[in-house]
């Protein structure tokens, strides 16, 4: 038996809100960050939560000043996509169109005319891509 591919552990809900507000602010400091979360818990618990993020290499920390700001890693779309990427490596793994049809099904109702637009031409790239290396 081979070793097993170890999994990334997806985001708690707080550090997901603590990303959520470092990227609305672009940099926060903990005091900035927790001042924006809701119920948030204390200070010290935010500190860590944010050095949590930045051993996990999401958030780098800018020491140069009296206090600690912290800024993301990678940008939002580009970190948005690995996500992506990882919920349907877990979900479908040998069907990742599977994955997408599904979204597209549970979501059609909020999707505008745009969105469509957008599908169809992200649709019709892929086949020209995949006729392009027949």
């Amino acid at each position: 038996m081979g070793p097993l591919k170890k999994r990334k552990r997806g985001l708690a809900p707080r550090e997901q809100q603590i990303m959520d507000v470092v990227y609305l602010l672009g940099t926060a400091s903990v005091a900035e960050v927790r001042e924006k979360l809701t119920d948030p818990p204390s200070y010290s618990a935010v500190r860590t939560m944010m050095g949590q993020l930045e051993r996990k290499g999401l958030l780098k920390r800018d020491k140069t000043g009296v206090k600690h700001v912290y800024s993301p890693t990678k940008s939002r779309k580009v970190a948005s996509r690995s996500a992506l990427r990882n919920l349907i490596d877990t979900f479908f793994p040998d069907a990742p169109g599977a994955a997408l049809a599904k979204l597209i099904d549970d979501t059609a109702n909020n999707l505008t005319d745009e969105d469509l637009d957008r599908l169809e031409q992200a649709i019709q790239r892929a086949r020209r891509e995949d006729k392009e290396h027949d």
